[in-house]
């Protein structure tokens, strides 16, 4: 993937998150309440990402520095289906996510949004490596209007600079709700990094990162 102009979005960040108390003048408009803002501090922000199995792409974000805290768990649809059995299935409209928590003083959703094209395939449709279906999709849960529009804006730069060599299927969803997985997903790569599926799909992701980063 080629390297990309961190000044453009960055700008456009920051104009979309600000616009909302600049536009009334002297009074200001309380910010937009975010689906996931009970969890956060004034230092610490949260994004949920699906890129494919959750053990994979929790082992990715939890290497970058400024991230404090990454939860495999679900996204996408309703709390009385939020659970492995029928997500692994197909039989819901989650699909397996993460909820990242970052200090964005140290590492900005623009980064974020770097690894998380950088670490998987976002060009093939409901499918990453050996894991087929509507719960390993690609997709961006954003939010507010300002991850949206970003997110918006950073595919529609990698589509035009051809990044892919392929049309990007990742796809924007509002952030209904977070469900948390079953504890022994958590931290599945740190507690067993000799098993078979995070040997050939996981840590190789974590290396191309790692390298990504230096």
């Amino acid at each position: 993937m080629r390297v990309r102009s961190k000044l453009f979005i960055h700008l456009f960040l920051v104009t979309i998150m600000t616009f909302g108390t600049a536009c009334n003048g002297t009074e200001s408009t309380p910010p937009e309440k975010r689906p996931d803002d009970a969890g956060e501090t004034p230092q610490l922000r949260t994004a949920v990402f699906a890129g494919g199995c959750f053990w994979c792409t929790e082992a990715v974000f939890q290497s970058l520095d400024g991230v404090s805290e990454v939860v495999s768990g679900y996204a996408g649809g309703s709390e009385a289906t939020a659970e492995y059995g029928l997500v692994s299935k197909g039989e819901t409209e989650h699909a397996e996510a993460v909820r990242i928590t970052y200090d964005p003083a140290k590492v900005d959703y623009e980064r974020l949004l770097d690894i998380f094209f950088a670490s998987h395939d976002p060009t093939t449709l409901n499918r990453q490596g050996p894991d087929m279906g509507r719960q390993y999709r690609s997709t961006i849960f954003y939010a507010d209007q300002a991850e949206q529009a970003a997110a918006n804006a950073y595919i529609d730069q990698l589509e035009a600079e051809g990044s892919f060599g392929a049309p990007i299927v990742t796809t924007l969803e509002p952030l209904v709700g977070f469900y948390e997985a079953e504890d022994y997903h958590q931290d599945f790569a740190k507690r067993n990094p000799d098993h078979p599926y995070i040997r050939i799909n996981a840590l190789p992701k974590v290396e191309k990162v790692k390298k990504m980063l230096e």
